[in-house]
């Protein structure tokens, strides 16, 4: 249909890559299709979080790795050059403008409707267009939200004032602060802190708990900031902001439940995420605004009469990353275009139409340095859940290729075993260089591969993956 008419099989909110790919994949199933987006067509990921932050982070494990090898440490003659990262980092953005995205969305015959979507009743989505017009959209079939999350930032003294950075301004900032605050223990914490610590900042992580990342396993959060701190962060725990303001001369003064003040240039606050549904238009459809929107396997919103509203990506809380919420995209959307075609859904476990990974197989990698490599459930996770497991941990550097790949290396794998069915459901890793070994672990546990025959996975030698056989050594005794 063209983009003047008002009616389409589908109507998908929100235009980040969990959008994109959902109305792509239905768009595959025979739908009509419009797509409505506030802001840049390719959203956070692509102008904000994934891609921006991984530019900058990219050229600090390049150093890193270069300084870890007797022979190339000798050719490192400076630190990083932040412009040119920076300028990479804004070409890895498309300097904030989504033109290739807008062309892609054309050639997959999705119709782009640019505006504040907001539901207006079943099937209905109004839209306040640029111009300052409105047009209605109603959906035959279904509608999809996708509109992600935005920063949380806690009630604090002086904060509204304080124009401080949030994830945005941190992956977008043109300049390098001289003194740099990061509150958090997070992913983005952690990340950010590495980051603008490597291009010149003085970094202070400020870290309410006991532990950096609190959701992966204890030694990765350990080995992290371990690495922080080798690379001059002062990383405090149990430290919480109490008030803040920003002086005349523009300096930042943060109040620390200590009763100490840490002056910085600009101040990260990396403290969690919340659902983008506070405008909405929830409460026309009997939903709470603000609140996330729980699904089924399959995308529905379980709370949502007859079944035609959808929920994909950090929106419906289920898994919070990009890549999930894509993996979400391509199931939803194939659902909600067999749905509309009667064509029978495959809801077993692992089927088609139901994203089982997000309960069983969630793989994501923190890139700092050392990087961490995460998928399915950490040890507490599966006791907690009533599995009879054990931990099998190995050395990273006592295997041949982490010791090639860097001197002196220091790491750490983990893999939690099911006992009773002797398959792998959750594996870490922590180390320079893991995040590619992710997607075996990633397989093996996704495939529910038995451990017999896992044996049977021989890895090249010497490379880092030969900690798979070691692990199932240890495992074996």
């Amino acid at each position: 249909m063209g983009a003047e008419d008002d009616g389409y099989d589908l109507v998908v909110i929100g235009g980040g890559p969990t959008g994109e790919n959902l109305a792509d994949r239905a768009r595959a199933g025979g739908l009509s299709v419009a797509l409505v987006e506030r802001e840049l067509l390719g959203g956070e990921c692509s102008y904000w979080a994934c891609m921006p932050s991984k530019a900058l982070l990219r050229p600090v494990a390049a150093l890193a790795d270069a300084r870890r090898v007797a022979g190339s440490r000798e050719a490192v003659t400076g630190p990083l050059d932040p412009a040119a990262v920076l300028a990479r980092r804004d070409a890895f953005a498309s300097h904030w403008h989504d033109d290739g995205q807008v062309e892609w969305l054309a050639s997959a015959g999705i119709d782009l409707v640019r505006g504040h979507g907001r539901l207006d009743s079943e099937r209905r989505v109004t839209v306040d267009t640029p111009g300052g017009g409105r047009r209605t959209l109603t959906a035959r079939h279904a509608v999809a939200v996708c509109t992600g999350t935005r920063a949380a930032l806690p009630d604090l003294p002086g904060l509204a004032d304080a124009r401080v950075w949030t994830s945005r301004e941190a992956t977008s900032a043109q300049s390098v602060p001289g003194r740099l605050a990061v509150v958090g223990g997070g992913v983005v914490a952690v990340e950010m802190a590495t980051a603008w610590r490597a291009l010149g900042s003085e970094v202070t992580l400020l870290v309410r708990g006991g532990r950096l990342l609190e959701r992966t396993e204890e030694f990765a959060g350990q080995l992290v900031s371990d690495g922080l701190r080798a690379a001059g962060v002062d990383v405090r725990l149990g430290a919480s902001v109490t008030a803040l303001r920003r002086e005349p001369d523009g300096t930042l003064l943060l109040d620390l439940d200590d009763g100490t003040r840490l002056p910085a240039d600009e101040a990260l606050f990396a403290t969690g995420r919340r659902p983008a549904t506070a405008d909405l238009g929830l409460e026309s459809v009997g939903l709470e605004p603000g609140s996330w929107i729980d699904t089924d396997d399959t995308g529905r919103a379980t709370a949502v009469p007859a079944g035609w509203l959808y929920a994909a990506g950090d929106v419906n809380h289920r898994a919070l990353l990009t890549h999930q919420g894509k993996y979400q995209g391509r199931i939803f959307g194939a659902a909600i275009a067999d749905r509309a075609a009667g064509r029978p859904l495959d809801l077993a476990p692992w089927g088609r139409s139901v994203a089982t990974a997000d309960h069983a197989a969630v793989p994501q990698v923190v890139f700092t340095d050392p990087e961490v490599a995460a998928v399915g459930r950490t040890l507490r996770e599966a006791e907690d859940a009533g599995l009879r497991v054990r931990a099998v941990d190995y050395d990273l550097g006592g295997v041949s290729g982490a010791a090639l790949y860097g001197d002196d290396y220091r790491g750490r794998a983990r893999a939690v075993v099911d006992l009773d069915r002797e398959v792998l459901v959750g594996v870490t890793f922590t180390g320079p260089g893991v995040a590619e070994l992710l997607h075996s672990a990633t397989v093996a546990v996704a495939g529910e591969v038995p451990l017999s025959r896992l044996w049977h996975a021989v890895p090249a030698y010497p490379t880092v993956s030969e900690v798979w056989l070691r692990l199932l050594e240890t495992y074996r005794g």
